[in-house]
């Protein structure tokens, strides 16, 4: 059986992402495109690497006609998915790519993205979209809210730690290093080639980036008591990628058992052999993420390291992994493509 989806916001990077991979997927069709701002334009004179593929004209999402459509990828820009969403058929499946669903206290959603939640009766219906970690709950949900890229890569490094009461949750540090794609695709002074290239920066320093509620939520929520990491992004130079550096106090051999044993059946998740570091390059392109383990200098103290690709597991791909869940489909279908490499 062949499903219709559509995608709106297929002219932003992460939309871009989906229709690459759902071009791939034998029982998904892509029976419509939204941007607005590119609405009239084929999807080919957008982003050319699509050219010749028989996807549907970009259009308004006023003007797609839902009838006869199974689900609705959301790849809209913060702080608009919920006025789209609410006005959605009610009886449409929806992934939500935005942040506007991920915080389930809409007070935790006003203090982190500055306004009020637009769509509070809905977010009582969301769920948490992080697809290793919330499969059942996905697999029966209307709307799911798929995580931030950096909120999935620390908690892949982390969750089963925390769940096993291996570490010190008062002593984590979260350092990542990301690619240019994660910040999107609308201009930006300091995302130009020669403001960027040659050097790389922190961002969202100080306890201010929004993925820490996330953090907050999903930690605080495993451990019983509030957890709050220390957590410090920083802009790369490169396109694709996300390369997570955990420090934890804990036995190393302890923690490299626990990731090894929670992940040693997930088909995306490849667990390195104990002291070997993973690279972007090796997920690039790619819905698979590489775990490291070694141990610091310093007893009782471990470092983990977490590589995904942001556009594809830390966001489409991860999108793609819910909606097979959603609609009944093998869950690995249209993702196991290797990656890409050099």
């Amino acid at each position: 059986m062949t499903h219709k989806i559509a995608i709106l916001g297929a002219s932003g990077y992460t939309g871009a992402e989906l229709a690459r991979l759902i071009l791939g997927h034998p029982d998904l069709s892509i029976a419509a495109l939204t941007g607005d701002r590119k609405a009239g334009l084929e999807m080919g004179d957008v982003y050319p690497f699509l050219r010749g593929r028989g996807l549907p004209d970009l259009v308004r999402i006023e003007d797609v006609d839902f009838a006869g459509i199974d689900l609705a990828f959301c790849a809209l820009p913060h702080a608009t998915s919920q006025a789209v969403i609410k006005a959605l058929p009610r009886d449409l499946k929806v992934i939500d790519l935005s942040a506007d669903f991920r915080l389930r206290d809409v007070a935790a959603y006003e203090k982190w993205y500055g306004k009020p939640h637009d769509a509070p009766e809905l977010q009582a219906q969301a769920v948490y979209g992080l697809t290793e970690f919330y499969r059942d709950d996905i697999r029966r949900a209307r709307l799911v809210a798929c995580t931030g890229c950096n909120a999935a890569t620390g908690q892949f490094g982390l969750v089963p730690l925390i769940r096993a009461g291996l570490i010190d949750l008062d002593e984590i540090i979260l350092n990542l290093v990301v690619g240019v794609s994660g910040a999107g695709r609308s201009l930006k002074e300091n995302l130009l080639h020669a403001e960027l290239s040659e050097g790389a920066n922190p961002y969202g320093y100080g306890g201010t980036h929004r993925h820490l509620g996330e953090f907050d939520q999903e930690f605080s929520r495993l451990a019983g008591r509030t957890v709050e990491v220390q957590f410090t992004p920083h802009l790369a130079p490169m396109n694709r990628g996300i390369l997570a550096t955990i420090y934890v106090k804990g036995d190393p051999q302890a923690i490299y058992g626990a990731l090894a044993g929670a992940y040693a059946e997930e088909p995306f998740l490849h667990v390195l052999p104990f002291g070997k570091a993973p690279s972007t390059h090796d997920v690039r392109g790619s819905n698979y993420a590489h775990v490291g383990v070694t141990a610091d200098r310093r007893a009782g103290r471990a470092q983990v390291f977490v590589a995904l690709d942001n556009l594809c597991k830390g966001s489409s791909g991860q999108a793609l992994q819910n909606a097979n869940l959603m609609l009944g489909i093998e869950e690995t279908t249209g993702l196991t493509g290797a990656p890409l490499f050099p």
